[in-house]
């Protein structure tokens, strides 16, 4: 068998990539890209950043791996200490896992030995909502309401109940902005009376929803009456933002456009910028203050010395260069140039935060159609993006885990304007391009 034995997805080539620098990646044969959509937007500081490979290396220096159980370094406690810092208030207590949803696993077992420890042991389920996406291993997969991700699983996947999505361009209650009574958010009080209130652990969502929906934010209100909900029932509720934190959507964390406080915080992504894997879930004082014993949780390389020296360096960037107000002032650069983009016939909503934007695809602006799913409309244009030199993260399946296209444009968090610019130009040559072809 010759060629590489990597396992890839699809039959996709990959092309090797040999350098990064800020926005910008350099393919072995001689491409630039625009990195558009930051990685899987988790690039938030950019590429080539020298402060974090020489944090890595003097972390390497001197010890590279103890186990969490075992030992602590430096870099661990100074990482902690640090996203703690930038939490929001009474959320002090940091777990660090490898990713984002090792993170939001263990946001859920949190949340079920919080319960176990304060009278409520039969409290095991968490609601989450349906075209929400939380991971995807077994335990976060069964959280996620990501039709199509669940659909080869769904028999290995634990029963968690699921309400509708807060999707105001395609709302499932058939209401309008003027008529809306944050139905979507009530479900959530009729689900938790469904199921019993004995039985419920926590509810988790997306400030954003980021890769099934395509950035697409709550509506005004959501969050506050949800964490009015949670309350009156004693269930956690938990924020996911493993897409959303550390700045991505113009403030520190995207729950922060709610002005709701969460129990438990999950993330990762944006955490160590990419460097290395990095995830972390973070307590309330309440929550830590339930435990009278060790969270019965951990993984190999869970607290990582070297990784999170690379986190800290990565939070100590961000916050030198003020980075959570640049995607603030610079998203919303963006977002009012991306308005343009509605002069093409297939652009049916423009949507997100800071540097969090989302577009969706329709073949009718009225009706609000869908593409075919067999045009692979989405796919096109990242495609196209791709042959223009920019970089864009792809989603399909957005109504119903099938039909619906869209894509996300989430730049690393030093982009300036001028470059902004160029990304919205690109876009906008591609979109044309592929509505050439299909229209």
């Amino acid at each position: 068998m010759s060629g590489s034995h990597i396992f890839t997805r699809g039959s996709m080539t990959l092309h090797e990539m040999v350098k990064g620098e800020g926005i910008y990646l350099w393919s072995r044969d001689g491409h630039k890209f625009i990195d558009g959509s930051a990685g899987p937007i988790c690039v938030n500081i950019g590429h080539g950043v020298k402060e974090v490979t020489d944090a890595v290396k003097k972390q390497m220096d001197e010890v590279s791996y103890v186990h969490s159980s075992h030992f602590t370094t430096k870099s661990v406690k100074d990482a902690a200490d640090k996203l703690a810092e930038l939490a929001p208030p009474t959320l002090n207590y940091v777990f660090f896992s490898c990713g984002g949803s090792e993170a939001t696993e263990s946001a859920a077992k949190m949340a079920r030995q919080y319960h176990l420890l304060n009278n409520g042991p039969k409290r095991s389920k968490v609601i989450a909502r349906w075209q929400s996406y939380h991971g995807n291993t077994l335990g976060a997969l069964s959280m996620s309401g990501n039709i199509a991700r669940r659909r080869r699983f769904a028999p290995m996947l634990v029963d968690f109940p699921h309400i509708p999505p807060c999707y105001c361009y395609r709302c499932w209650f058939g209401k309008t902005c003027d008529s809306c009574d944050l139905e979507c958010a009530r479900a959530l009080d009729m689900q938790i009376r469904a199921t019993g209130p004995e039985y419920v652990s926590a509810f988790i969502s997306e400030p954003f929803v980021g890769a099934t929906l395509g950035s697409l934010p709550a509506a005004p209100g959501y969050f506050q009456l949800i964490r009015e909900i949670c309350n009156e029932h004693g269930v956690l509720f938990i924020s996911d933002e493993v897409m959303t934190g550390l700045g991505r959507t113009g403030k520190m964390w995207g729950i922060d456009h709610w002005e709701t406080i969460p129990d438990i915080i999950a993330t990762a992504k944006g955490l160590a910028g990419g460097y290395l894997p990095l995830g972390a879930t973070i307590a309330s004082d309440k929550v830590f203050e339930g435990f009278g014993e060790p969270f019965a949780h951990g993984h190999t390389y869970g607290s990582h010395p070297v990784v999170c020296a690379a986190g800290g360096a990565v939070l100590d960037y961000m916050v030198k260069h003020n980075l959570v107000e640049n995607s603030r002032v610079t998203g919303e650069y963006m977002h009012k140039q991306l308005q343009d983009l509605y002069d093409h016939p297939s652009v049916g909503d423009i949507r997100g935060k800071g540097l969090f934007a989302g577009i969706e695809f329709v073949k009718n602006k009225d009706t609000k159609e869908p593409y075919d799913p067999c045009v692979g409309f989405n796919g096109r244009v990242v495609e196209q993006c791709y042959e223009n030199g920019l970089l864009v993260y792809p989603g399909s399946g957005t109504i119903d885990g099938v039909r619906g296209d869209h894509i996300q444009v989430a730049p690393p968090l030093i982009a300036t304007k001028e470059e902004v610019d160029l990304i919205i130009e690109l876009l906008d040559k591609s979109i044309g391009e592929v509505e050439a072809q299909v229209l």
